[in-house]
């Protein structure tokens, strides 16, 4: 691949742009459901491309082809765009500087998941998905695993070349209860297909799906003749899975800089978290410490370069409850006169880079989670997203969970269906009180982040712990 880039890259150097890069992306991608003892889906898909960008009289020109063996005519295509785009462009696209790296980078994993057998992932998924239905009550079922593979191939005109390989796997199990009209669900270990990280097939046997299949179940059951949360003002405990998800869409996706620019406002919104913010905001109580962290060794936000070709970097978005920073690209970074920290990605090689999240983590506290149950005379523990909305600017949010528990003398007790909580962003942060300790501490993977036009899916994660909020507006349906 790194031959043909650069083969790219020359006859594109013949055309005068400012600025040029090229990536060559092999994407592999295997998911595997069974559902109610039924196998759903086994599909297998692999893609394999190149795109380049250039930089033109301070204006964008992108193309991307399948056909490395015709890369002319998409060089030339991207440089009429940017000439087009040239033409009209007020404002000139200044890129900020980046340093030239000619190396590798490669996730780390034991076991490679696509030369498992096809036959052990199946009974791994139909003796979850079979313990799950033997308990009594269940109405459904369903199982899953996913792994993806990516090589790819960066090469600039300023002299960067870079070659970046990483494997991701991941699966859970979901367990469904229906009585009339009353819907009740539990998963393991998160909701929305399970947990994902980069590494092997170590990982799923590490989650053991079959050992947590008839708990699970058993508690989907039991959601049935729960009461439902009451409505009230209360201390709220988070879990991680839920908790992932609170930082994804209230932290995570209002720090990028497109965004506050206005880049997203037709498709995903803007953001509250606007420039004259930055180090003047008190985002959340002063334990709140969030960092963007494309380094951590498992995160799947994790990677060694981005798609501009800069090196992964750990950063400050709220630091002691200010909001300090944003995730920036080497274009809006020049807003504040610094480089860019890395969170340049694209989905595949036919999708022009775009800011995305890394791991937006919440870093832990200092106390043990049995300790932050036992200091809470009164309250709630909520665990596993349901369901979500939050507003445009990422203000407002209302989110559902699979289940609560009362927490009264500092034990938790009777279980309730349906809760919810709701809140405004800054409100909400500034109410938290206490963070679990590292112990509790685990980076979760969203794999299905949308972003873009046309719509961009992001692989990204978020490291957080139990964590609880004063005076919480919560309640149930």
């Amino acid at each position: 691949m790194l031959e043909i880039g650069r083969e790219i890259l020359s006859y594109a150097s013949r055309f005068g742009g400012d600025y040029v890069d090229v990536r060559i992306v092999r994407r592999k991608q295997e998911e595997i459901e069974v559902k109610n003892g039924v196998l759903e889906n086994a599909s297998k898909n692999e893609t394999y491309g190149f795109g380049i960008r250039v930089l033109y009289k301070g204006a964008w020109g992108f193309a991307s082809s399948f056909d490395l063996s015709n890369y002319k005519k998409t060089v030339e295509k991207a440089f009429q765009i940017a000439k087009a785009s040239a033409s009209v462009n007020k404002k000139k696209v200044v890129l900020a500087p980046a340093e030239v790296y000619k190396t590798k980078w490669e996730s780390y994993y034991k076991i490679d998941p696509f030369s498992v057998p096809f036959e052990k992932k199946l009974d791994l998924l139909f003796t979850a998905d079979r313990i799950m239905r033997e308990v009594k009550g269940i109405s459904l079922t369903e199982a899953y695993l996913s792994f993806f593979k990516e090589d790819k191939v960066f090469l600039s005109s300023e002299g960067s070349e870079i070659e970046q390989s990483i494997l991701e796997s991941g699966g859970g199990i979901t367990a469904y209860a229906i009585e009339g009209g009353d819907i009740q669900r539990r998963s393991y270990p998160n909701s929305f297909g399970g947990d994902f990280r980069k590494g092997g097939w170590e990982f799923i046997e590490e989650l053991d799906l079959m050992g947590n299949a008839e708990r699970i179940a058993k508690e989907a059951v039991a959601l049935l003749s729960a009461d439902p949360l009451p409505e009230m003002v209360t201390t709220l405990i988070l879990d991680g899975t839920q908790l992932a998800l609170q930082v994804h869409e209230s932290c995570g996706h209002p720090t990028e800089l497109d965004r506050v620019l206005g880049m997203e406002a037709s498709f995903a919104g803007t953001s509250f978290l606007t420039l004259d913010k930055r180090n003047n905001f008190q985002y959340g109580s002063e334990i709140v410490n969030i960092v963007a962290d494309a380094t951590h060794p498992y995160g799947l936000g994790s990677f060694g370069f981005d798609d501009e070709g800069v090196p992964a970097q750990r950063s400050y978005l709220v630091k002691n409850g200010l909001f300090v920073g944003y995730l920036t690209s080497r274009e809006t970074a020049v807003i504040f006169g610094e480089k860019s920290n890395g969170t340049m990605r694209a989905d595949g090689w036919n999708r022009i880079p775009i800011i995305r999240m890394t791991n937006i983590n919440l870093l832990p506290g200092e106390m043990p989670f049995e300790d932050l149950i036992a200091s809470t005379d009164e309250g709630v523990y909520m665990a596993v997203n349901k369901n979500w909305s939050i507003d445009d600017k990422r203000l407002n949010f209302h989110f559902g969970c699979e289940i609560a528990y009362e927490i009264k003398n500092g034990k938790l007790g009777k279980i309730y269906k349906n809760p919810y909580y709701t809140g405004i962003t800054y409100e909400f942060w500034r109410s938290c009180d206490a963070i679990a300790d590292e112990k509790s501490w685990r980076v979760w993977g969203v794999p299905n982040c949308g972003k873009g036009e046309p719509i961009q899916i992001a692989r990204v994660g978020h490291g957080v712990s139990p964590a609880r909020f004063r005076k919480v507006k919560v309640g149930g349906k």
